[in-house]
């Protein structure tokens, strides 16, 4: 088959590159190896055998010109990182999107699959549910209550406490800039892949891990950061009081899924979650890297929180393990990866003070009021 992926210079892009290539299809990569990501332009581990065009995905002609050779598409290029200019994600993730099915409507091309990188972001807080009101998905927490240090989030009906649960891909409630360009992104394509029956899938990433994720950027990454500070000999500092709950998903397990998406008819024009199956705490995910180096430093909880973080969220599972995928690596196996990845990286020590100064020039760090 021929296959264009779209992003497919960086993480999720290249490792999926990789496997495709390694089972027989003819790739296409169209990727503009920006900066942050790529800030040393075309990466060393670029997949052999994958035919590399440096471009915008915005760009019409560019872009028709590649679908016209393609039989399905893997769209991973992105803007992401915790940034203030809202309209890029909305121009780049969106706009994308629809202008793959726009030339392909058009032109009548013949695409047998499109496989979209979505985001558990789509979800925001996501599912909760509360003995008095039942089940509910509340809103972006209040700075108010931020800054006086109530981390849990309430029942918007009683302000009771709330039973976290897993989300499924039911519930859509995107709370920052890129979750709801990634949920755009995701109704643009289903319903676009639907009307004109191109068929298309959905992939709700949780936080995928594991080598070649960029060290660059400022916000995204607790791998990165940790990994980072334990490598460097010092402790990483934990947000809010580190009892934030996330999923983690190793690297293979999401190709694993992207295969399944590209070849499973019963896929098809559907969004599913892919996650780590099992939750953590930032502190558990902490401990994770510290002792993969060995280090006797715990991790510092410094009082601070990062505005518009959501404070807990667990993919739920079911649709896609009813496929037959399942997530088969543990975060001790994607911290081991990311590790050995790191070694012999140039210019380390000046990244994290790097992304410190940029998320406190940009407000996104703030103090719990004393």
């Amino acid at each position: 088959m021929r296959i264009l992926v779209t992003g497919g210079a960086g993480f999720i892009g290249s490792h999926t590159c990789d496997r495709l290539v390694a089972e027989g299809h003819d790739v296409t990569v169209l990727d503009a190896l920006t900066a942050p990501v790529h800030r040393d332009g075309r990466p060393s581990y670029l997949t052999p055998g994958a035919d590399l065009y440096v471009g915008d995905v915005r760009n019409r002609e560019l872009l028709a010109n590649l679908l016209r050779r393609t039989d399905a598409v893997f769209h991973f290029a992105a803007y992401q990182d915790y940034l203030t200019d809202f309209s890029r994600f909305t121009e780049v993730n969106v706009t994308s999107t629809a202008l793959i099915f726009e030339i392909a409507v058009t032109e009548g091309l013949d695409l047998q699959r499109v496989v979209v990188a979505s985001s558990q972001s789509a979800m925001g807080e996501g599912l909760y549910h509360c003995p008095k009101d039942g089940d509910q998905t509340p809103g972006m927490r209040p700075e108010s209550a931020l800054r006086r240090g109530q981390w849990e989030v309430p029942c918007p009906q009683c302000g009771g406490e709330l039973e976290l649960r897993r989300t499924p891909e039911t519930v859509s409630n995107p709370q920052n800039a890129y979750g709801m360009s990634k949920f755009g992104e995701e109704m643009v394509a289903l319903n676009l892949g639907r009307r004109y029956d191109i068929p298309t899938v959905a992939l709700r990433y949780s936080i995928v891990q594991g080598a070649r994720q960029s060290v660059y950027n400022a916000y995204s990454g607790a791998c990165r950061i940790f990994n980072l500070h334990y490598l460097l000999g010092s402790a990483p500092v934990l947000y809010e009081d580190g009892n934030a709950i996330r999923d983690y998903v190793n690297i293979h397990d999401v190709v694993d899924a992207n295969l399944l998406a590209l070849e499973d008819p019963r896929a098809a024009g559907r969004a599913f979650n892919v996650g780590g199956g099992t939750p953590y705490t930032t502190m558990e995910f902490a401990e994770v890297v510290r002792r993969q180096y060995g280090s006797d430093k715990p991790p510092l909880v410094s009082g601070e929180f990062r505005f518009g973080d959501t404070r807990h969220i667990v993919s739920d599972l079911a649709a896609l393990e009813e496929l037959g995928w399942k997530p088969r690596r543990t975060p001790v196996d994607s911290v081991a990866e990311y590790a050995a990845w790191l070694e012999g990286l140039p210019g380390l020590d000046e990244i994290l003070a790097d992304a410190n100064a940029k998320m406190r020039s940009l407000g996104v760090v703030r103090k719990v009021e004393s």
